[in-house]
């Protein structure tokens, strides 16, 4: 009789144990608070924020105290995620441990879920009835749904490499004149005796040798429709000593 006692009594106070420890882990509160910019009364009726984990989801509407209130969520890692059209919050990860305390990051898309942010602002009260938490949300500004048109400016004009480069050659083309002015006689005349020689300025010139004794354009005698058809200059050579020949003997 003793022994069916204390067994009753092991139960009862293991059943109650399981009961408060159970209590107090479904009767977790967890609220969202928006900052004070952007203004929270400004936002779209239907902005909501939602906790989702691995087949858990907890939904909860904008309040009339610009909160988020979730009741009664179990243990685990949630995303903390608000839903507006207009203004964009950083996501947050939240982790409920078994015994009901909240643990809350800053967390970034794209991540390691593994990968904490950096420790989020909150507050817990532990009330008789649940344990509430109030973490704070961030935000990261309006949302841009369209690309808006860039105002006119005479710099990006001038930042052109077309424009640019324009500008470069009319300083070269106003500027070498008066350069050549103020430079020395002698180096003027070195300058000049170095263009004469250059065989871009022969080629550019088109002249052969001339009265005055100047150099020959190596490319005078380059026939490009012989080269193309690949003859030599021999045979070019050849061939045209060949008609003088005919002329000759007609002559006589």
């Amino acid at each position: 009789m003793h022994i069916a006692c204390l067994l009753a009594s092991s139960l009862a106070a293991a059943a109650a144990a399981s009961s408060s420890s159970s209590s107090s882990s479904s009767s977790t509160l967890i609220t969202l608070s928006l900052p004070p910019a952007p203004n929270p009364f400004a936002l779209a009726p239907g902005t909501h924020a939602t906790l989702s984990a691995l087949g858990a989801r907890y939904s909860a509407p904008l309040s009339s105290l610009n909160t988020f209130v979730f009741r009664n969520v179990s243990p685990g890692s949630y995303l903390a995620d608000v839903h507006c059209p207009s203004d964009a919050f950083r996501p947050l990860r939240i982790d409920v441990d078994a015994d009901g305390r909240v643990h809350a990051w800053d967390t970034y898309r794209g991540n390691d879920w593994g990968n904490k942010g950096e420790v989020a602002s909150k507050t817990s009260s532990n009330n008789a009835a649940a344990q509430d938490v109030v973490v704070e949300v961030k935000s990261l500004g309006k949302k841009l749904y369209y690309m808006e048109r860039p105002a006119f400016s005479v710099l990006s004009i001038l930042k052109n490499p077309m424009i640019l480069m324009g500008l470069v050659s009319m300083l070269i083309f106003f500027g070498m004149p008066k350069l050549m002015e103020n430079m020395d006689p002698e180096m003027k005349a070195e300058f000049e005796a170095q263009q004469r020689k250059s065989p871009l300025n022969a080629v550019m010139g088109g002249g052969g040798g001339g009265s005055g004794g100047a150099q020959a354009n190596p490319l005078g005698n380059f026939d490009m429709a012989a080269f193309l058809a690949g003859s030599k200059q021999k045979d070019t050579a050849s061939s045209g000593a060949a008609p003088d020949a005919r002329n000759e003997a007609v002559r006589r």
